[in-house]
Parts: C-alpha cells; structure tokens; sequence
C-alpha cells in the first residue's frame, strides 16, 4: 500500500498524453457534455453496477449509481457507471452459479480494458458479492464493496414472513393439504414487500455479511435494509471513500488476509451462514493467494456457537438484526475469536471500527453462554462417499438426524427426482437417506440449488418434515433441513456418489463427522468401473469452457486459469 499523493493515475494513460489517441480520449469524454475540470487529473472511479429489469433484489441500483456518483464528486472524483451481467437469482437457469465466474471475468476485465483507478462493486444478489469481489481481487486495483441490503419483513395473516425459508415451511403444509390455495396466494404476495435481498440469513445476507467482515465495505454497511434512508448515505459514502483510496492505493490484496478469512469464517458460524459461503470464500481466498481449505472451516465451527437467532435456524429477520446492531455488535460479542489487526477498506483494522459497537437486542445478538444453538453452524463430513468432503448444516437440522443410518433410495438426476418423488407408490420411509446424484459442478451443470431434495408427498401427510438428503449441489441459503451438500468429487466425474444404489446403507454420524457408505470398496470400484454418466456434452460457447475448467467444490469451483494472483496485464493503448 502506498500513500505518495504524487504517483500518477492510472487513467493518465488514457487521458494525460499528449498524442493522437489521448486526443481520441479526451474528446469522445467531451462529447458526453463533460468539461476538462470533470475528468482531468482527477481519479476515475468505475461503479460496476449490476442492475437489470429482472433482477429484484437490485431494483434500487439505479438510484444507488447516482448516489454513489454523488459522493464520488464531493471528494473529487470522475464516476464511470460499468454495466455487468444481473445473474437475478430466482430468474437465471439452470443456476447463477454457472455464471458467478463469467461475471468475476466480467468484472476484471471491465477494470483491466477501461481507464478507471479503482472501482465501486454493487451487488447483493447471492453470487455477485464473490463475483464481484473476486474480479477486483484479480485485478487488484483500489475497490470497495456496495451491498444491495436485505428487503423488508414479509407479512402474512400478522406474521413476519422470511423470504426461502418460510416458503419452504408453507409449501409442505400446502402439500399436505393444510394451506388453501387463497392462502397460498396472500402469502405469495406479502413475502417481498421491497427491492433488496432476501432478508432471512441466506446466501445474499450471509455473503454481504462476510464482505463486511473481509474488510471489504464500510463498516456497517452490509445489514442497512435497502429501504432504509441510512441505505443511500452509505451509497455516497463509499463513493467517497473510494477516492480516498484510490490517493492511498489501498487495493484488495492489503486488505485480504489469512486474517481476514479467518474472521470471517467466525462471523459464519456465529451467523449460521449459508453453506454456499464455503465455496465462495475459498474461491475468494485463491484469488487473494491466501491458503483457505475445508478443515479451516470445520475447525472454526467446533470453538464459535451460532449466536444470530436468525432464520432458517433462529427466529428472527435480517431487519431485526439491523436494529439489535448489526454486524458491528455481532462482531463486538464475538471480538475474542477476531484477527482484530485485520486490516478494512476504512483504512482501519477491524478493531477499531468495532470498539464503539453495542448490542441493543440480546435475543436477536445472543451473548456466546447464551447461544441459540450449541449444534455446529457447519460440519465438513467425510469418508468414503465423499473424501474430499461434504456440507451439512447441523444447526438447521433435526437433532435426531445427527446420527443415522439408513436405506438409500436414489435418483440419477433432478428429472428423475421431480417425477418421482410425491408418487404414492414410492416406496419410502422416513428412515430412508434420499440421494441424488449428477447435480454437481459440471454434472448440473452449475451446481443448482436442488440440495433440499423434497420430502416426499406421502410422508408430508404423515408428519414427516425432514429427513436426510445427500447430494454433490447445493442449497440455497434460505433452506433447512438434515441436507449434506457440495459432496466431492461429484458423482458426473465418477466421484463415489455415483456407486449408491437403492437399498444401500448410508450412515453419517455429525459428531464424528463422518459420512459412509456401508458397502466394501471392491464392489464401489466395480460399480464405478461399470458406471457412465449421463450426456452433458456441450459443443460450444460458455457451457463448453466452463465444463472444461471449473473446479470442485472443496476448491471453489473457480476456473483453473482465474485462479492465483498472477497479475493480470495492463492493456496496450495504441
């Protein structure tokens, strides 16, 4: 990090020469009704601004561009607005995580091919807080994070509705007959009553949540609701602190430590986060070159208690959270467990920008001898259907499913799955451990959210309202239940999910943290060796490129060639 106010923009290049395609430059910025006094000597600033007309959660980006154009002028910058891909995550199939890469490339190469000095990042939506973040790391120039902020509370019949994870709830009431459909119907239209992210901790709460624990936004910024009037003064406020550090050249990698991992793998146990953090932050920390695997993950997870009583594992909505505190008090109460040197785009170590933070509401911010859970925020399981690893979520289970065995009843893809699953003839019980294999990374493709795998019909109407479900996809963050996800490697590349077959037993055991499947190795390998997987050939295009070089899960599914902090070349302007 250097803070000499003498070392020259990087939008010199572009701008300050004195030859014919600086005169290109200067008079094409002239066209746009700017003057010299605008743009001259001064930092550029691109807000990469993922907006687009289907994308809900980011309906108000609009008018955040302007806000944080507004607070990049005061403090004498020149806002560049950059459009990038939406990746709207209930619109987007088969799943915006086959895009989080193309938008992280995206990103880097908005900054890489423009004349901009550093860069605002506007997301929210799940998968544009890691692409987004992960773009700026590669290119490594001046960033800060903009949330988009949770939308309000839902309402339905004078309940407080949580986005995902109440639909879940009512859904299986409704299949098993005890929700009419005009109830079905009111609460569809109470559950999102404002633009911004789902307001339960799902993944887009979880992700902003750790954004601001990475050090990466204001502090504070990350749990201001989005209707919030505090919502765009913290838009203006991280345009203008963007130009402060574009003069200190403080970029992402200063603030990106093993550090600052760490601390944010606390914050997601404390939060009881989405399990779908674990990809991201490791795909995050190999941009970064910080080592992150796994084990750090189950680590962490057996010392910090899960201390936000927030749904899906706790009662209470993301608006609540906001007015308890927020993530500073959050941090605040877990402060013993902190790397607090860890350095933030305030300029500040994390410590300090947490020393006046209070809990204001110790139901919604637990203390840590009052946890609402003493189950792990995350458990990494392993054995030998899955060593290289699997996620569940002990904290949003059945405590009785901690520990079981039982028969599995298998389906080769989602297809299968859908068409099967609510016949009354499916032979199933609640003991069964429903699998479903292909829904991996490149076997989804994209590893959807299909990792709730549904109960079935039959036994909604007996009581039943979990079970385990294991799968190489993922869920969304909003989801519950005893779902053991991200199993590695996937079953499409010949991963040992593939070997299961209807009637095995499966045992898993969270304490010992052990998933098996009680079948001797010999018969696994001959099933694997006799075994083929379905047709996912792509010829062309994206799909292609994609199939060929992502990652597994317990990597972060990153592309092979994104990884690494091998610096990405500046362009030749001729």
């Amino acid at each position: 990090m250097s803070t000499d106010p003498k070392k020259p923009l990087r939008s010199a290049r572009w701008y300050a020469a004195s030859d014919l395609r600086s005169f290109g430059h200067r008079s094409r910025t002239l066209q746009m009704g700017y003057s010299y006094d605008d743009f001259m000597g001064k930092p550029v600033v691109a807000i990469i601004n993922t907006w687009s007309d289907i994308n809900q959660c980011h309906a108000h980006f609009r008018v955040r561009a302007e806000e944080v154009k507004r607070g990049i002028w005061q403090a004498g910058g020149f806002p560049v607005e950059l459009p990038a891909i939406s990746l709207s995550e209930p619109f987007v199939k088969p799943s915006t995580m086959l895009y989080r890469n193309l938008l992280a490339l995206e990103v880097e190469e908005l900054l890489r091919s423009h004349p901009v000095d550093g860069a605002v990042l506007m997301g929210g939506c799940d998968k544009t807080t890691p692409a987004t973040i992960m773009g700026a790391i590669s290119m490594n120039l001046p960033a800060i994070f903009m949330p988009a902020g949770p939308m309000l509370r839902g309402n339905y019949h004078g309940k407080s509705l949580g986005s995902g994870s109440d639909v879940w709830k009512y859904w299986a009431d409704k299949q098993a007959g005890k929700v009419s459909d005009a109830e079905w119907r009111d609460m569809e239209a109470g559950i999102a009553r404002s633009f911004g992210t789902c307001m339960t901790m799902g993944t887009a709460a979880t992700m902003m949540s750790l954004a601001e624990t990475l050090g990466m936004t204001l502090p504070g910024a990350s749990s201001i609701p989005a209707a919030d009037s505090a919502h765009p003064r913290m838009a203006s406020a991280t345009g203008r602190r963007i130009v402060e550090m574009i003069h200190e050249d403080l970029k992402p990698r200063d603030v990106l430590s093993r550090g600052s991992f760490l601390n944010a793998l606390v914050v997601q146990m404390a939060l009881a986060g989405s399990t779908n953090a674990m990809i991201h932050l490791v795909a995050m920390a190999g941009r970064a070159g910080v080592p992150l695997d796994l084990d750090d993950f189950d680590r962490v997870a057996r010392e910090v208690p899960v201390i936000a009583n927030l749904r899906p594992s706790g009662e209470y909505l993301m608006e609540d959270f906001y007015y308890a505190g927020g993530l500073p008090a959050l941090q605040s109460v877990l402060c013993g467990h902190l790397d607090l040197s860890a350095l933030t785009v305030s300029g500040r170590p994390v410590g300090e920008t947490i020393a006046e933070a209070k809990v204001y509401n110790d139901e919604v911010i637990r203390p840590l001898d009052r946890p609402i859970s003493t189950a792990a925020g995350v458990a990494i399981l392993r054995g030998n259907l899955a060593p290289d690893g699997a996620v569940m979520k002990p904290a949003a289970a059945e405590a009785r499913l901690h520990k079981h065995s039982g028969p599995a009843l298998v389906f080769r893809d989602y297809n299968e799955m859908a068409a099967n699953i609510d016949r009354d003839d499916l032979e199933v019980t609640a003991d069964h451990v429903l699998v479903l294999q292909n829904a991996g990374p490149v076997g989804g493709p994209g590893m959807p959210e299909w990792g709730m795998l549904p109960i079935p019909k039959k036994l909604l109407k007996q009581g039943v309202r979990d079970m385990v479900r294991i799968s190489d996809a993922r869920m969304s963050g909003t989801s519950y239940g005893a779902c053991i996800l991200h199993v590695a490697p996937e079953a499409y590349i010949g991963g040992p999910l593939a070997a299961v077959r209807n009637g095995d037993i499966i045992s898993i055991d969270v304490a010992k943290r052990s998933l098996q499947l009680e079948v001797r190795q010999a018969e696994i390998d001959r099933r694997l060796a006799e075994w083929s997987p379905p047709d996912r050939t792509f010829q062309r295009g994206y799909n292609r490129m994609y199939a060929a070089h992502i990652t597994q899960a317990d990597k972060g599914c990153d592309f092979d060639f994104l990884e690494g902090t091998a610096p990405t070349p500046e362009p030749e302007i001729h």
